[in-house]
This record gives structure tokens, C-alpha cells and sequence, in this order.
């Protein structure tokens, strides 16, 4: 069931917490919702699962591309955790997630178990940015859920091995249908925002991947990703050989998390908190 809690601006947060034990806070892809999580929930093991929308996108409210930020995402994760009187948490973070759950160990780390990234890094490569450029804030060319699934598979190149039906699920999750055809789940202003945080030269992000020593970590990369290279994760694991990895087939940025190689890593990450 979807709740929600005002965040110290007053932006209005959705957000949903379900089940006992651990709690896992995740976070998910940039123009994406809580709804990132439906493939994996059902394989958890027992534990607390919170989810949240971020601010503009999903159920939360739009508040303008100056807000729509890591650190005020990051910010707006903490004090979630907050309102539920939970004071630690392990963080499985998607994409833009894992990079809040980068930052919140540099600035946060008494309030964090543990992270598991899924396809992303401390260096972002360009042909994914380049892709993400493409379609941000942009109502996609399909009128129809029907006309989208058909779509998908052919924009989202390095994907294989995907039933139609996973395809329909990705529509129905992250678009609605309008008047005028298929409409995006998060505010336009987005586009903004982002293409503001990547302008000039990219920022050095390997101290918050540093930031994350002591706690347990795991990364998953889909075979195929654009935006996370080889080289960034061999660096990664150069620095952190005990962080639990997988490299997930068939898959390109980003893994649905239902995938067998990324389960096994998801719960071997798990079986690390105590």
C-alpha cells in the first residue's frame, strides 16, 4: 500500500514499507518508481522491504528540476528512514539509486548496513548518457501499450531472452495511457535537471565508491550495459575484492533483478548482514 510523509521542504513523498527483519531500502532508476522492485520482491527472503518514489516522479510531487538532485533525493531517502524510526538500513540502489547510496556513505554512514548497486559506478560511460539524453523527458512515439511492448526490444539494445510479456509489464509500469497516447510517470523538468548535473567535465566519484569500505557490497552488471564498463568494474573489484559480483547475460543497463545470476548475488549480499 502506498503511504505518504512530508519531507523537511515540505515535498509531498511516497512511499511503501512492507514486511519485517532487515530493512531494505531501495531506490530506484532515475525516471523511475517504486514499481522497479515488483520482479524482485517476490524472491526476497523475509525482511523489510521500503520503497519510495523520488520527488517529481511517481506518486511523489513534483517540485522543479532545481530539487531534483542526489543530495536532496539523498536527503529525502534519510528522512524517510526518519518517519519509519528505522536507523539503519541495507540500500539496493538501481542506477541513479546506487548513486545516492554512494553518496549517503560519504555523508551518512552510521545509517547504512550495506549496498548493492545494480549497473552502476563510480564512472558513468557516455554512450549511456548519450542514450539517456535521447529519450529524458520525452513521451515515447507509441500511442498504445501494445505498440510500446512491440517497441521496447528494439530500443533497448542488449536485451535478449525477454518474453513479450516482460516487455508489456515494462510499459504498463513506467507510462500511462492518456488522451493523446502514452504519457511518462515523472515530471519533464527532469531533463533539466539531469543535463545540468552533467555539464562540464565529470566529477571524480571514485571517493564515494571508496566512501563504502566496511560495509558489505555487492555489484550487478548486465552483460551487455552501456553505461558501466568492464574497466570501471575491474577497478572496482581491484578495490574491493570482496565485494560480491555478478554479471548477469542477456542483459544490457538496466537487470530486471529477477534474473538467477542476480539473485544469487542479491542474496549472498543479504546473507552478509548480521
Amino acid at each position: 500500500m502506498t503511504e505518504y510523509f512530508t519531507a523537511s521542504d515540505g515535498a509531498r513523498i511516497a512511499f511503501q514499507d512492507e514486511g519485517a527483519g532487515l530493512p531494505l531500502l531501495c531506490l530506484s532508476g532515475l525516471t523511475r518508481t517504486m514499481a522497479d522492485f515488483d520482479y524482485l520482491a517476490p524472491h526476497l527472503p523475509p525482511l523489510r522491504l521500503i520503497r519510495m518514489d523520488y520527488r517529481g516522479r511517481g506518486a511523489s510531487q513534483w517540485t522543479g528540476a532545481d530539487s531534483y538532485t542526489l543530495a536532496v533525493e539523498g536527503r529525502d531517502a534519510l528522512e524517510l528512514l526518519d518517519h519509519l524510526g528505522v536507523a539503519q538500513a541495507a540500500v539496493l540502489g538501481t542506477s541513479r539509486g546506487g548513486l545516492i547510496a554512494m553518496l549517503l556513505a560519504a555523508v551518512a554512514k552510521d545509517r547504512l548496513l550495506g549496498i548493492c548497486l545494480n549497473d552502476v559506478g563510480p564512472v558513468i560511460d557516455r554512450g549511456g548518457l548519450d542514450r539517456i539524453f535521447d529519450y529524458l523527458g520525452r513521451n515515447p512515439a507509441a500511442k498504445t501499450f501494445d505498440a510500446l511492448a512491440e517497441m521496447l526490444p528494439r530500443v533497448n539494445p542488449g536485451f535478449a531472452n525477454v518474453p513479450a510479456s516482460r516487455w508489456m509489464e515494462e510499459a504498463r509500469k513506467h507510462y500511462v495511457q492518456t488522451d493523446r497516447g502514452l504519457g511518462i510517470t515523472y515530471d519533464p523538468a527532469l531533463r533539466e535537471a539531469f543535463l545540468k548535473a552533467f555539464e562540464g567535465p565529470p566529477a571524480d566519484a571514485w571517493p564515494l565508491f571508496d566512501a563504502c569500505a566496511g560495509l558489505p557490497l555487492a555489484l550487478i552488471r548486465g552483460a551487455n550495459s552501456d553505461l558501466l564498463s568492464p574497466e570501471t568494474v575491474a577497478e572496482m573489484r581491484r578495490r574491493r575484492p570482496d565485494m560480491v559480483f555478478a554479471d548477469v547475460p542477456d542483459r544490457a543497463h538496466i537487470p530486471f533483478l529477477d534474473e538467477p545470476e542476480a539473485l544469487a548475488a542479491i542474496n549472498a549480499w543479504l546473507e552478509l548482514h548480521p
